[in-house]
This record gives C-alpha cells, structure tokens and sequence, in this order.
C-alpha cells in the first residue's frame, strides 16, 4: 500500500512539474508576442524622420532636392536607402554630386554639390548652358549671357547625348577661354569644331592654338608680345589681326586693316 502511495504521489509531482513548464513557455511567448508587438510602432516612432536637411545649393532649392529624394513623410529612418535618393538626386543636371546620410535618431541629411555655369555653347542657332565638365544644365534657346564666354562649332547630338569626344570639345573650349582671358578683356569666343586646332576670337583678333597644351602656347605668345609693337596689339582692329601659336619653334603674326 505504502508503495502505490509513493507512486501516486510522484505522478501527480511530475504532472505539475510539466504543467508548470507549459505555463511558463505559454506566458513567455505571450510576453514575446506582446513585445514585438509593441516595440514594431515603438521603434519606428524612435527613429522616424523629423527633419530633412539640405546642404551646398546655389542655384536649386531645397524643394526641388526633397522632391527629387522622394521620402514619404514619417518613413522609418533606418528604412531609408540612401543610394536610390542619392542617385535620385543626382538624375538632375544641375547635381554634380549628392551624399546621403543618417543622423541619429530622427535626421536625414543631403548634402549637394551643384553644376556651376562655365559656357554658353551655341550650335545650330541654339543656345546651351554648360559647366565645366561640358554637360548641358538647360536650354536656352536665344537667350544668352555675355558674362560667359561662347564656345561654338559643337555637334549638337553629341551635346545632347553627353558623348565624351564632343564634352572633350567644350572643356577645352573652356579652358582655352580661361587661359586667354587672362590677358584680355571682353567676352571671348571659342571655335571648337577642331579640337586640334582651337581659335579664339576676342577684342578683333584671332589666335589659333594646335595640340600643344594651351597654356604653354599662350605663354609662348606672352613672352613674344613685347617685341611687338603697342599699336598692333591694341584689341582696335588695327595692326596685327590674327595670331598663329600651332607651331613650336616660332609665331606667325599677320596683319590686317
């Protein structure tokens, strides 16, 4: 009697030893459900994003920027991905460059480095803005400003389509413009249809540049200059009226009326 006793006894410890494990895991993953399901919005009100912050605009605003990113008002900060806002952002011509990045625990932050106009490129009786890298930033059409120089002789596909060879063309019309600009005021004007033969038109007068890096030529030109007489280059149109710098060893002056 004494023995079923104890086994009796040890069945029923035993069912409430296992009844208390169920129990415990029952309660544990109702805490663990619970949990998730509280920190799920919890966690996405800690990290929403409150503030958008834009950097390194000149010519664009900051609307202009935020509508490009496309980011849903409220998104989750760390649901963002940056490189798609940064290659949104980047889409615009006038973006040279974007960076995005998180800062915790509710702003996202844009910084931008703009396109800055270096030329007006006219092809075909159109006008074009372009930086220094020879990419349009817009279209012009008549307009034009005689603050930048003018680059013309360029294919106006290849402008358009961005091919290297014709943005090469620009860019070294650029650079000549600078180098030359040194020397001479008024607006210049770059021939560029040759890239290995560059003219530039400025004050009445021509110079014509080859393949020779363009600031040794026009260096060239410099030192030669006062050996020429004051009068013939006056930028009036009188004496010497064009400049050939294509050659190493010399400098072809000619004179015109």
């Amino acid at each position: 009697m004494k023995q079923a006793s104890r086994e009796r006894a040890a069945r029923r410890n035993s069912l409430v030893h296992w009844a208390g494990a169920v129990t415990s895991a029952a309660c544990g993953a109702m805490v663990v459900v619970f949990g998730v399901n509280y920190s799920g919005p919890a966690l996405q009100q800690l990290l929403e994003i409150k503030a958008i912050t834009v950097d390194g605009l000149y010519h664009l605003d900051k609307q202009q920027v935020l509508d490009l990113a496309k980011v849903k008002p409220g998104a989750p900060l760390h649901h963002i991905v940056t490189t798609v806002i940064k290659d949104n952002v980047e889409a615009h011509p006038w973006v040279k460059a974007a960076e995005v990045s998180r800062v915790p625990f509710h702003e996202l932050r844009i910084s931008v480095s703009e396109r800055k106009p270096a030329a007006i490129v006219r092809t075909e009786s159109q006008n074009f803005l372009c930086d220094e890298d020879g990419y349009v930033l817009n279209r012009l059409g008549q307009l034009d400003d005689a603050a930048l120089p003018l680059v013309t002789g360029i294919d106006l596909q290849g402008l358009l389509q961005g091919t290297e060879s014709v943005r090469h063309a620009v860019v070294s019309g650029i650079e000549l413009a600078k180098v030359v600009g040194q020397s001479f005021e008024g607006r210049l004007q770059v021939l560029a249809d040759n890239p290995s033969n560059l003219v530039a038109l400025v004050q009445g007068m021509r110079f014509q540049f080859g393949d020779e890096a363009l600031k040794e030529q026009w260096d060239r030109f410099r030192r030669a200059k006062p050996t020429l007489k004051a009068r013939n280059i006056d930028g009036q149109g009188r004496g010497v009226s064009e400049v050939d710098l294509r050659y190493e060893n010399r400098i072809i002056v000619r004179e015109g009326g």
